[in-house]
């Protein structure tokens, strides 16, 4: 494990040894490198134009720009929600228009998403559950 003749033959300078590696040369060159021609499918073939959102006052909350075609969330949220309380100004046309999309996709976005309604109840209605006492069987 460890003897000391082991740690003497590891610790000992060997100077044939040095001489031989000082005259060690090694020369190293890279491979040339080769372009990988992936015929242009990471390229976009044509720049994506853009449309500034229509946030109004939640301005600060979403993106300020999004790609004609596609909506930001909040976008989504106030188009259908102005559908919704309004869908005789707010048609799928209109919205179409002003929202850069295709006319399709809003009519499976009005179709399929609705946004949630909130009903609180007044006080006054809120009836209060009494406790009874549990009838005594007999």
């Amino acid at each position: 494990s460890d003897s000391p003749e082991i740690k003497e033959e590891v610790l000992r300078r060997d100077d044939t040894f040095l001489t031989l590696l000082k005259d060690v040369y090694v020369e190293s060159r890279d491979p040339p490198v080769q372009v990988k021609d992936g015929g242009g499918e990471h390229l976009p073939s044509k720049q994506e134009e853009k449309r500034l959102t229509k946030l109004g006052h939640l301005e600060a909350l979403d993106v300020k720009k999004v790609s004609k075609g596609k909506i930001s969330l909040v976008e989504a949220l106030t188009l259908l929600n102005n559908h919704k309380l309004q869908p005789q100004i707010w048609t799928a046309e209109k919205i179409a228009a002003e929202y850069s999309l295709e006319l399709k996709e809003v009519n499976s976005l009005l179709e399929f998403f609705i946004p949630f309604t909130v009903l609180e109840f007044p006080k006054e209605t809120k009836k209060a559950i009494t406790s009874h006492k549990p009838k005594q069987l007999t």
